[in-house]
């Protein structure tokens, strides 16, 4: 799944565009390396994400198209960081 894509799916940034400006602009990590919007992602990868002063680690745990509002939070753990990024 896209890298945009999941982070709003999993309700780590609330909207698309947000997360897309994120990862364009270098703020998002995959397992270490910059990630593009377009990056895939993939259960057991660590996500980084910066936002200003706030910085969060998180593992992705599953991937799914969509998930009910409820059950996001089984789609990562959060090793570190903000529990929530905007």
């Amino acid at each position: 799944m896209r890298l945009d894509k999941y982070l709003k799916v999993s309700r780590i940034i609330k909207r698309r565009t947000v997360a897309k400006e994120a990862s364009e602009g270098g703020r998002v990590t995959i397992n270490g390396k910059t990630a593009k919007p377009s990056s895939e992602v993939a259960p057991g990868d660590v996500l980084e994400i910066r936002f200003g002063e706030k910085m969060a680690r998180y593992r992705v745990l599953s991937v799914a198209e969509t998930v009910r509002k409820e059950e996001a939070g089984a789609l990562y753990e959060l090793l570190s960081g903000e529990e929530d990024l905007g």
